[in-house]
């Protein structure tokens, strides 16, 4: 614990300077390691771990003890959030930039394709469809479309860490540099690619490669024709990685990415007998077996927690300087096609919509952060964070002050969240302008958008109707009460903020394609 404490001290430079020539020559041995624990498209409900104001019906429904235990030993974040989609968080994630600034808006896969659905009303513009790449890139085929950045997992390498990325990649194109997360300072890629889902959870099936090629998992050949479930594959090889550097006793960053809990619903035969046909109070019903699959898979990713969990506090040595990151990366999916109950209402009650929409279920997140001698075990704290905040958190963390990167940092670091429960403000801004592929119901929060929130309030700007609507998410958490019409001062406020945010980063907008103009910026429509 006192050694833990005076590295902090140093970091901070505040040590005196008779220490100072020691916590150098020890700099490696006290860096604290960190492993940053994403979930894809887990709801902020999905769990057992409440992260409201209560315990919910949807906390009842899940079963995550190893969510419950890290709870304990470190703080939730209640406000926490992220992109509507995959690929504009992780993307955020690893640049420390607002999508509005990077340009990848939308879900990545294909080289020099869009993803976006078609619209008779918009033109969508020329956005980074071939996602983030890494700064070393000069050819044509490598920076059209794209965005080069300095990447976090490079400046952790830089400095010293040993680098591992373990499962869902999504921030490149098939065939450029940064689909293969080894060209992003990662030491070591398990299984990352331009897929954005598993072609299966199987290892029966490959992992894709029988049933669905197109999505396979790559790199995890050693269990095919297992009967593993993809997530313990996972987990069982990130453990394998991190022997390595814990040998050498070098600092270590494991980017532990699941590709749980995202379709397709695999059904994980260690749980999903746990749900299926159990009575749910939320629905008032059963549970059908794509529900069942799906809480499955959460739980399944809770074991992943546990299983790395138990391996590092078998050394203690490197339990006590780990620190633990909790993260989802969007909303849970809110589509009664794929889900049980009403859709945008039941899946992550008790927020509106999910996955891919402007609303709190598409964009608000479980969060927890565990540093030992640091966090206070089993608090909360409503400091609002952002994804591409963890891009100075982690090295500030990290006690790396001095690095450059060729791109601008939007992120703000929450360190003095971590170390006491203060609160800063922190305005968030989402920009979508884009289609989702899987509905463009406007009226859920889906389509092209932009939104911010700031204090109580969740403006959200529909670019194709210039339609404004305000929320006090505060009072208002499900987003039933338009208060646009009743607050035009605040409307008006928030809108002319969002504006010159976008306007700052040169973010794109669609146009129409009726007239070819381009769709006016939130601040210049004047009816709401």
């Amino acid at each position: 614990m006192q050694l833990f404490s005076k590295a902090l001290l140093a970091s901070a430079g505040v040590l005196p300077m008779v220490l100072l020539g020691s916590c150098r020559q020890q700099q490696e041995a006290v860096r604290p390691n960190v492993v940053f624990f994403l979930v894809d498209d887990m709801g902020w409900q999905d769990t057992s771990v409440p992260f409201y104001n209560d315990t919910t019906p949807l906390n009842r429904r899940y079963h995550t003890p190893n969510m419950e235990r890290l709870a304990r030993m470190g703080v939730r974040f209640t406000e926490a959030y992220a992109c509507a989609v995959s690929s504009p968080t992780r993307c955020s994630l690893l640049s420390g930039m607002n999508a509005s600034r990077h340009r990848v808006t939308n879900w990545t896969l294909e080289y020099g394709r869009q993803t976006d659905a078609e619209s008779d009303v918009l033109e969508l513009p020329e956005w980074n469809y071939n996602g983030i790449q890494p700064d070393t890139v000069r050819s044509p085929h490598n920076t059209k479309n794209a965005m080069p950045i300095t990447s976090l997992p490079q400046v952790l390498h830089d400095n010293g860490y040993y680098t591992i990325h373990c499962g869902k990649a999504h921030f490149g194109a098939r065939t450029t540099p940064g689909a293969d997360p080894s060209t992003m300072g990662f030491d070591v890629n398990i299984a990352g690619g331009p897929n954005g889902a598993p072609g299966s959870y199987l290892g029966t099936d490959n992992f894709g490669q029988v049933s669905n090629p197109k999505f396979a998992v790559q790199g995890l050949e050693k269990y095919f024709g297992q009967d593993i479930f993809l997530t313990e594959a996972l987990t069982i090889e990130a453990i394998e990685a991190l022997k390595k550097p814990i040998a050498a006793g070098q600092p270590f960053f494991l980017y532990m990415s699941h590709y749980a809990v995202h379709s397709p619903y695999s059904p994980d035969k260690r749980f999903v007998n746990n749900y299926y046909r159990r009575f749910d109070e939320q629905l008032n019903d059963t549970l059908n077996l794509s529900e069942a699959k799906y809480a499955a898979l959460v739980e399944g990713m809770d074991k992943s927690l546990g299983d790395l969990l138990d391996f590092l506090q078998s050394q203690p040595d490197v339990a006590r300087n780990t620190i633990i990151i909790f993260m989802s990366d969007n909303g849970g999916q809110a589509l009664n096609n794929v889900r049980q109950g009403v859709a945008n209402r039941d899946q992550n009650f008790p927020a509106r919509a999910g996955k891919g929409s402007a609303f709190m279920g598409g964009v608000r997140e479980p969060m927890m952060v565990y540093w030992p001698g640091v966090t206070e075990g089993g608090s909360t704290n409503s400091q609002r964070v952002m994804i591409e905040d963890f891009f100075p958190t982690v090295l500030e963390m990290a006690g790396i002050r001095q690095y450059n990167t060729v791109q601008k940092i939007d992120g703000v670091s929450f360190m003095h969240s971590l170390r006491s429960d203060s609160i800063a403000e922190r305005d968030v801004v989402w920009h979508f302008p884009n289609l989702w592929g899987e509905t463009q119901d406007t009226e859920e929060g889906y389509g092209a958008y932009s939104a911010i929130l700031k204090d109580n309030y969740h403006l959200i700007y529909t670019w194709e109707t210039g339609r404004l609507r305000l929320y006090d998410v505060k009072n208002d958490i499900g987003e039933q009460n338009d208060i646009a019409a009743s607050s035009p001062d605040v409307v008006k406020s928030m809108a002319a903020e969002l504006s010159e945010y976008l306007r700052e980063r040169d973010a794109q907008r669609p146009s129409f394609k009726s007239t070819g103009k381009p769709c006016p910026w939130p601040d210049e429509v004047t009816a709401f």
